[in-house]
């Protein structure tokens, strides 16, 4: 019994929370069970500093983001691009394409207005200067449905509600400019996918309150769907765009590109068809966008919901083929991430990738599992790719002026009573840490934020200090030995039995459990002439080996895989 209670205090005492970080949680008015805490020294070994709920299942918002943007870069690496083909069927002769344009999107989410100039200059550079066919489309690599909102809340047609699509342009948003001083109204695109009525009207008010911006609506009652200017307006004002997620980006595309065509005098005599590529079509050329690196960091930045449903689905394609699914995607993004041993124990609903959810789940140690292997694998490359304080995305403003300024690299998560915040943070002194702050409470909004700021900056001005892990795991690993009476007699027995915790064993994971597992499960593995073992701490995990060798591990791993559970993944003990 003396022996429990000592284990129990140990515990206690590794992941208590230190007093300054406890006096911030009590100011803040947050009751203690809505917040999970989870930091550490960054990187593998490093030492716990506080943690607080870090294995209680959360609601993360787009702090998940980085799941799929991570799990990207492990299967794509930095530099990988995504494609669009152009095809052609027919013949081409004297500058003439006796034949349709054929288009296959694979979900490049950054598509937009400003790439068609290079689109025109590749078409003409392979003589095309009259298409005799048809505009044929190809956006069979998502399999996603034809939603154009993902209707999550009460502002539909704004753009964080866009869906995804494997022929993507601007994101699926149509933009509306209004001129007040010049009476002007038009749409910045040529696009015939949705109708303008304009009913402003202007007035010579100062451009403020009331007057200083267009009323908008939207009407989608017919097959072709509007936007409704009304209201009264300053022609005082300067030029206003409304934006609206309005109508299909595959229509906006087309539109846009015959438009672009036909400035550059290339006549397009049919019409848009909506198809896959025939076998026997000719490959023209395939358009490319910006670099993985540099699309991932706009993702996490600007914490782009349309982005990351792309990079989540892209996954799916790539690891269990094409047309890509959501269900295919959250398999994808658990394979590659358990694959690498990214991904730490509990709870874990990816849902749609982007966070614009509340179905999806995770705990803090399992984000800081994440972070800490991608800080291993790519360290500040990986970092720069995530907002940095005081400096870009959606922390610029918020440690602006501060100690934080250039000290944190941060994902942040927000949806109505969630606040989240993860990645890392440096100190003064150079030292990284690994931090998660996750808020789910109805005082989320406000105190929330300034709670997790100020650990931030506690952690910042130097004054963490790591809990004593190496004498707790001491006690754990005496447990069930006799403690002896003899102080001299006990140091000595320590000291073996660090040397003891030193030596590392690799273990393949089968699973982890909030209840013992059954015995016809474990007898599953039995078959299989495999040794296992079932540890508990707060949940039970289930363990096949231990073996020296790393190697030896990845052989059973994939046994394991085909037979037990694809989830497995390699885990050090």
């Amino acid at each position: 019994m003396r022996i429990l209670f000592v284990y129990l205090i140990a515990s206690l005492w590794l992941f208590a929370l230190p007093a300054s970080i406890n006096q911030l949680i009590a100011k803040s008015g947050i009751s203690k069970r809505d917040i999970s805490i989870y930091i550490k020294e960054a990187g593998d070994g490093g030492k716990v500093v506080a943690s607080l709920n870090a294995n209680k299942t959360r609601t993360p918002a787009s702090v998940i983001k980085v799941l799929s943007t991570y799990a990207a870069v492990l299967k794509l690496g930095f530099n990988y691009r995504w494609q669009t083909k152009f095809y052609t069927t027919g013949t081409l002769s004297h500058g003439v394409l006796r034949g349709d344009l054929l288009i296959k999107g694979f979900g490049d989410p950054t598509l937009n207005g400003e790439d068609l100039e290079k689109i025109i200059s590749y078409i003409k550079a392979e003589g095309i200067r009259k298409i005799q066919g048809d505009i044929v489309i190809d956006r069979s690599y998502f399999k996603v449905g034809n939603r154009d909102s993902s209707g999550f809340d009460e502002h539909p047609y704004s753009a964080y509600n866009a869906m995804p699509d494997a022929m993507m342009f601007n994101e699926r948003v149509i933009t509306v400019c209004v001129e007040p001083k010049k009476n002007s109204v038009y749409k910045k695109h040529a696009d015939g996918s949705y109708k303008i009525i304009n009913r402003l009207q202007r007035v010579n008010k100062p451009c403020r309150g009331r007057y200083s911006w267009p009323g908008v609506k939207v009407d989608k009652s017919d097959v072709m769907p509007t936007v409704i200017l009304k209201g009264k307006i300053s022609k005082h004002c300067g030029k206003r765009n409304v934006c609206k997620v309005l109508t299909k980006p595959y229509k906006s595309f087309y539109y846009a590109l015959k438009d672009s065509l036909k400035q550059e005098g290339i006549s397009v005599s049919g019409r848009l068809k909506l198809r896959k590529i025939p076998a026997d079509a000719t490959e023209l050329f395939t358009y490319y966008s910006d670099s993985l690196e540099k699309i991932i960091s706009k993702t996490a930045k600007k914490s782009n919901n349309l982005y990351a449903r792309h990079i989540f689905l892209l996954l799916g394609a790539k690891v269990y083929g094409a047309p890509a699914t959501l269900q295919k995607s959250r398999d994808a993004v658990i394979k590659i991430l358990s694959s690498k041993g990214a991904l730490g124990t509990g709870v874990l609903r990816i849902d749609n990738g982007c966070g614009l959810s509340r179905v999806a789940k995770l705990n803090a140690h399992l984000l800081a599992s994440m972070l800490d292997n991608a800080y291993n694998r790519y360290g500040q490359r990986w970092m720069n790719t995530l907002s940095i304080a005081g400096v870009d995305g959606t922390i610029k403003r918020r440690f602006r002026g501060t100690v934080v300024r250039n000290r944190a690299w941060m994902k942040t998560g927000t949806l109505r009573r969630v606040k989240n915040i993860a990645g890392y943070v440096k100190n003064r002194a150079g030292k990284r840490y690994t931090v998660v702050i996750l808020v789910n409470s109805t005082k989320a909004k406000y105190r929330g934020a300034k709670l997790q700021n100020e650990i931030i900056k506690w952690l910042v001005q130097g004054a963490a200090k790591p809990s004593p892990r190496s004498k707790t795991k001491l006690i754990v690993a005496n447990k069930h030995k006799k403690i002896h009476k003899s102080v001299k007699h006990k140091t000595v027995k320590q000291k073996s039995h660090v040397k003891v915790a030193k030596r590392q064993y690799y273990y393949v994971q089968v699973g982890s459990f909030k209840l013992k597992p059954s015995k016809a499960y474990t007898k599953k593995i039995s078959r299989l002439g495999l040794p296992y073992t079932v540890k508990k701490s707060r949940i039970y995990k289930v363990l096949i080996g231990p073996y020296k060798k790393e190697s030896t591990a990845r052989r059973i791993l994939v046994k394991v895989k085909q037979k037990l559970n694809k989830s497995a993944f390699i885990s050090k003990q």
